[in-house]
């Protein structure tokens, strides 16, 4: 990469500022997100309560609270995940309307992380065929609305919260390709699984193209070092076909209904 920049289309780009790689245009904003603010560690803290530790744990659970509040009536729900940056002419954008369209048929909810491009597809996908469509925005330090096509929509001050929120109340995901924060989700479905925290949840890779080379990568170097367990990636279906993906989490949801069904004798 020599001394040139790093740059993303359609972002601004990246210049590097010894000791690290920061990007300016976000880092030079004055307001600080609740997430950073509690993993910052202060030499001068404020004897202040309401800015103290203490008083972001209070804040963090009734986070919590808010969240399970406004969600505790999704029985059947699917989150989709994907890049903000997917424009409405992609082909990806089609297809997880689609996907979400042929869910939300089925009776499923479907939840996004509220923003644009491929959450806004889901979320319109949902509206399309007439299911509900869920939004759990968080807060950045640049603005991001929620699209248009959201029926419920929660606001999170951190990460961690809104992640619990997918998982709670998913019963599959749906990854399109995305970007750091797509990956952190998959990986994070793809740990709990592995370690037994959840069960019979299917990941699906929308996308074989965008995907195909780190599933190689994991294939050769992560499982071929014994890294991984060889069967861990039957964890994961990829498909480029909207009806199969919807199969997949509809099939997972009735297995784990039956599951359930068992364990209460049935």
């Amino acid at each position: 990469m020599g001394s040139k920049p790093l740059s993303l289309r359609g972002a601004k780009p990246v210049h590097r500022r010894d000791p690290a790689l920061v990007d300016e245009d976000i880092r030079d904003r004055p307001i600080l997100t609740e997430d950073e603010k509690l993993l910052q560690h202060a030499v001068e803290e404020s004897t202040a309560f309401t800015t103290s530790d203490p008083w972001r744990v209070m804040r963090i659970m009734s986070e919590f609270v808010e969240g399970f509040d406004a969600l505790a009536g999704i029985a059947k729900g699917v989150t989709i995940f994907g890049s903000a940056r997917t424009g409405p002419d992609d082909p990806h954008y089609a297809a997880a309307r689609e996907t979400a369209r042929l869910l939300a048929e089925q009776g499923f909810s479907i939840i996004t992380g509220a923003g644009p491009g491929i959450m806004e597809a889901a979320n319109r996908g949902a509206r399309d065929g007439g299911g509900h469509s869920v939004g759990c925005n968080i807060e950045l330090p640049f603005e991001q609305g929620a699209n248009p096509f959201v029926d419920t929509l929660v606001n999170f001050r951190y990460f961690f919260v809104r992640k619990t929120m997918f998982i709670k109340y998913s019963n599959a995901f749906i990854i399109f390709p995305g970007g750091f924060g797509t990956l952190d989700e998959l990986f994070e479905a793809l740990t709990l699984i592995q370690t037994g925290k959840i069960y019979q949840f299917p990941v699906v890779l929308f996308g074989r193209h965008y995907w195909a080379g780190l599933v190689r990568w994991i294939n050769a170097r992560v499982a071929g070092e014994g890294k991984i367990s060889p069967g861990d990636l039957d964890l994961v279906l990829m498909t480029d076909d909207p009806a199969e993906a919807a199969q997949a989490v509809i099939d997972a949801h009735a297995a784990q209904a039956a599951t359930r069904q068992r364990g209460r004798g049935g």
